[in-house]
């Protein structure tokens, strides 16, 4: 069936003129010139064979025809809008998480993921914990979510516990009460020593300390014999395996958990859903 409908460009064009009161004003909102809309206003118009708008001063008015048809036009675009965001949404997934995270636990362990929901695309923000919120992802994966704003936290979804210790290259020293040649801290979560020591009664003092911006980092730092690195179980567990790194003090759970924060106050998509009972499971495992 063909459809008698004009083009969806001048459309939008009409439907943005009239809701802003100005040519200028949608213009500037889709990214158009002011002749471009104008033309595609009159397109319209010239379309219907009848004007849309009358003249106000030095803006526009709508006129009765012109009231009907911005009313169907406006609620067309929001269905359109609605059902592309859940297309959208069911076809792929951005979720972002730190560098380390993504590069030592969830890219190994995503083709399950894909296994299990072959329609999902995942597409990954790699970035570090001060900035990857800012990514716009639909599910942050964080630790250290209880430093987020109030209405983020609200959101928050526990997806694991995390268990954080010390950690170092097999021969290095530690001595009896705790001092260390090098403590290793991480630029944007360096509280996580306070808070391992808070929950432990024990401390690691360096006789200096070196700072990197990720995690991944600080790891490597650990087993080339530089310090001592603060650092989740699951991000060493294969170095821990093979003995190239030992944790002389075990390991402490953090109250707090991974949790997965949704973006926005919007309801989570079936794409999102199944990612997030995904990671729960196999984190768990």
């Amino acid at each position: 069936m063909t459809r008698d409908l004009p083009p969806l460009s001048s459309l939008k064009a009409f439907e943005a003129a009239a809701r802003l009161g100005s040519v200028t004003r949608a213009a500037a909102e889709l990214g158009r010139t002011h002749g471009a809309v104008s033309r595609q206003v009159r397109s319209l118009q010239d379309h219907l064979g009848a004007p849309l708008f009358d003249k106000a001063g030095t803006g526009l008015a709508l006129n009765a025809r012109g009231e009907m048809l911005r009313v169907s036009v406006a609620e067309a675009l929001d269905r359109l809008e609605q059902g592309w965001l859940r297309a959208r949404d069911e076809a792929g997934l951005h979720v972002a998480c730190s560098a380390t995270f993504a590069m030592r636990w969830l890219v190994a362990h995503l083709p399950s993921f894909y296994r299990a929901h072959p329609q999902v695309k995942v597409r990954l923000s790699m970035t570090s914990a001060r900035e990857m919120r800012r990514e716009g992802a639909d599910l942050v994966l964080a630790w250290d979510w209880l430093s987020f704003p109030p209405e983020e936290q609200a959101r928050a979804i526990r997806v694991a516990d995390v268990a954080f210790g010390p950690v170092c290259a097999s021969r290095y020293a530690i001595g009896a009460d705790g001092e260390v040649a090098c403590r290793i801290t991480h630029d944007f979560t360096s509280s996580a020593w306070d808070h391992w020591s808070a929950r432990t009664g024990r401390t690691i003092t360096g006789q200096r300390e070196i700072a990197f911006p990720h995690t991944h980092l600080c790891i490597e730092a650990a087993l080339s014999g530089l310090g001592v690195a603060l650092v989740e179980r699951r991000l060493v567990a294969a170095e821990l395996a093979d003995g190239r790194l030992h944790a002389p003090m075990g390991f402490t759970l953090f109250e707090q958990g991974m949790a997965a924060i949704p973006s926005g106050e919007r309801p989570l998509s079936a794409s999102a859903v199944a990612f997030v009972d995904w990671v729960k499971a196999e984190l768990a495992a």
